[in-house]
């Protein structure tokens, strides 16, 4: 379990208040102009050495992605975009950092936009996240009033401007590149790549995209040091980790917690169990709802971080647990997400645009025991039919989660659906027939 002194994120339950006088005494804007002196080869370096690895979702190697930048700013200039839309069901991480932990998230930006070379922050939250998106205006406000972003940022020379871009509810702007079609004022629909955004990102310039934990992170493991964060957790799966708990859990919380920790203990210590008893789980959502799910007697052993869910054929993601016990009828859960995807489908590829509403409606029969024999067969080949087939990774977080349906409760659909064979021996020659029909001539 994580030591208390090891956490990046005092405030998380909102013990210790958000405004700037609280933060630095939690140590946020200390040492700033320090870590800027250094250098920007030096910062991007130390995140290399942190091993930090993306909090959205896709785990990219942070340090590497800001080495991307151009080295010399030219007649195009730079842009830092954090991602803050967190439209994964289950996840709601980044909603705790704007409203609890604001100024960590403003000084990432700041040493974040010195490295890359950028003077323009835009952070990008969802249009549900009103409210919070006034807390971390009110704090935008306070920095710019104590002179720590604007002209001058921080007494280190390097000029910041940050500005809040509210969404309109769409899941999709969550695709990076969907992001900075919405920012330009256009429909939120992803973009063919290459080009890729370091190259060519917002109105056509560099542009380097984090999530809100990436970036709230950065100051923490800049001031301790890369060798500290990268002491927790384990090789390539580093540091802490904010959880979002929630389902069928008696505790539903979010927790900051070291890489690598045991599901089991995540649920049973910090959530509270699970309703009805550990023997009552059914299933957990290890990542947010696009990420296949893992069967009890996967949960036992299993320890969250991006390789060990990779190798159980699921992932990390936004660390969205969502618990699943078997009290929930699974082939019902798994149609309503299916739904979600099909409504939020920005129907720019087809294997997606029809592909997802196949998959509910296919879903919804078997949830329904109304299913055709073919249909599961049918129904995996759709998923692998939209898989790899579309320009961004919305095919893939539709197609996964009832890929992991299929794979480990295949027979629960058999079931539902009556589809177990019997032999009838007629003349001597045994063939196969359904179930159901001879329920129907019984």
């Amino acid at each position: 379990m994580l030591k208390d002194k090891d956490r990046i994120f005092q405030n998380l339950y909102n013990d210790l208040g958000s405004d700037v006088i609280s933060s630095q005494k939690r140590g946020d804007w200390i040492n700033t102009k320090e870590i800027i002196d250094k250098g920007r080869d030096w910062i991007i370096n130390e995140i290399k050495n942190s091993q930090l690895r993306g909090r959205g979702g896709a785990g990219f190697p942070t340090g590497l992605k800001w080495s991307f930048a151009p080295k010399e700013v030219g007649s195009r200039p730079h842009y830092l975009v954090i991602n803050g839309d967190e439209s994964e069901p289950g996840t709601c991480k980044d909603r705790d950092i704007l409203r609890f932990e604001p100024h960590k998230l403003i000084e990432g930006c700041l040493i974040a936009s010195y490295a890359i070379q950028a003077h323009v922050c835009y952070i990008y939250i969802r249009g549900e996240y009103f409210i919070d998106g006034q807390k971390l205006q009110n704090a935008i406000n306070e920095a710019y009033e104590k002179k720590l972003i604007g002209k001058n940022a921080a007494g280190t020379g390097w000029d910041l401007d940050i500005y809040i871009h509210y969404g309109a509810g769409a899941y999709i702007c969550g695709e990076e590149t969907a992001l900075l079609e919405s920012i330009e004022g256009k429909k939120g629909q992803p973009r063919l790549k290459p080009p890729f955004p370091a190259l060519i990102g917002l109105y056509g310039c560099p542009t380097i995209i984090n999530n809100v934990e990436t970036i709230a992170v950065v100051p923490t493991i800049l001031k301790r040091g890369g060798k500290w964060f990268s002491s927790l957790g384990k090789e390539k799966n580093t540091g802490t980790k904010i959880f979002c708990i929630s389902g069928n859990v008696n505790n539903p919380c979010n927790v900051e917690e070291e890489m690598s920790i045991s599901l089991k203990e995540l649920i049973e210590v910090h959530a509270g169990g699970v309703i009805g008893g550990w023997d009552n789980l059914q299933a957990v959502i290890p990542g947010g709802s696009s990420m296949p799910l893992i069967p009890k007697d996967k949960c036992e052993t299993l320890r969250m971080d991006f390789d060990s869910l990779v190798a159980e054929k699921s992932g990390l993601g936004t660390a969205g647990v969502v618990v699943i016990n078997k009290d929930q009828d699974i082939i019902k859960c798994m149609a309503r997400i299916a739904r979600f995807y099909k409504h939020e489908s920005c129907g720019q590829c087809t294997p997606c645009r029809e592909g997802s509403g196949w998959m509910w409606r296919m879903l919804e029969r078997m949830a329904k025991g109304e299913a055709s024999r073919d249909e599961i067969e049918m129904l995996e080949d759709v998923t692998k039919q939209i898989e790899g087939h579309t320009i961004c990774a919305f095919g893939e977080g539709s197609s996964w989660p009832v890929q992991g349906l299929l794979r480990h409760f295949k027979d629960e659909i058999k079931k539902r659906n009556k589809f177990d064979p019997v032999v009838k021996e007629n003349k001597n020659i045994p063939y196969l027939v359904d179930q159901h029909l001879l329920d129907k001539n019984a």
